[in-house]
């Protein structure tokens, strides 16, 4: 396994430049000194508050959201952080839908910018279900720095796995 596992897919000028990084010892420095300290978002329902009003901010037309949680069963091996799913139910004649979003409980100890990173995903997903073009415009009209937070917090979760590892 690559010991930059969420990085893989950026150019290898940048992924030296973090190894160098990484061997200084400062990744965690640069890191902590963007970003410092966690969020106040610690609960589920808090978190449903939370993804409510970005929804109800930049997608006021997509229907409510049934269900938004922590889960602690999120695979980070395959680099799961967040899921959208839409469950849909027969009831009588009709077809009901439900949409639930699932974050990775590891994101109660990120920063406030990485945990809104995932939920716009997420929220992206709600309207445009592949990951094309229109899905990172979305993205990005709901977050403007969208591409730099998550470039940041695949350099957070790079860090986070240094210090489990030591």
């Amino acid at each position: 396994m690559s010991e930059l596992k969420y990085l893989q897919h950026y150019a290898p000028e940048l992924q030296a430049r973090v190894r160098a990084l990484m061997d200084a010892g400062s990744l965690g420095e640069v890191i902590t000194g963007k970003y410092p300290g966690r969020h106040d978002i610690q609960t589920d329902k808090a978190l449903y508050q939370y993804v409510g009003e970005l929804k109800q901010r930049y997608l006021k037309s997509v229907p409510a959201l049934a269900k938004v949680m922590y889960d602690n069963q999120m695979d980070l091996v395959r680099g799961t952080l967040g899921t959208q799913t839409q469950i849909s139910r027969v009831q009588g004649k009709r077809l009901k839908s439900k949409n639930e979003v699932r974050i990775a409980a590891l994101f109660r100890e990120a920063p406030e910018p990485f945990l809104r990173m995932i939920v716009v995903h997420e929220l992206a997903h709600l309207k445009e279900k592949q990951h094309d073009k229109a899905f990172y415009k979305l993205c990005c009209h709901m977050d403007a720095d969208y591409h730099q937070l998550e470039f940041d917090m695949r350099l957070w979760l790079t860090w986070r796995d240094m210090k489990t590892d030591a």
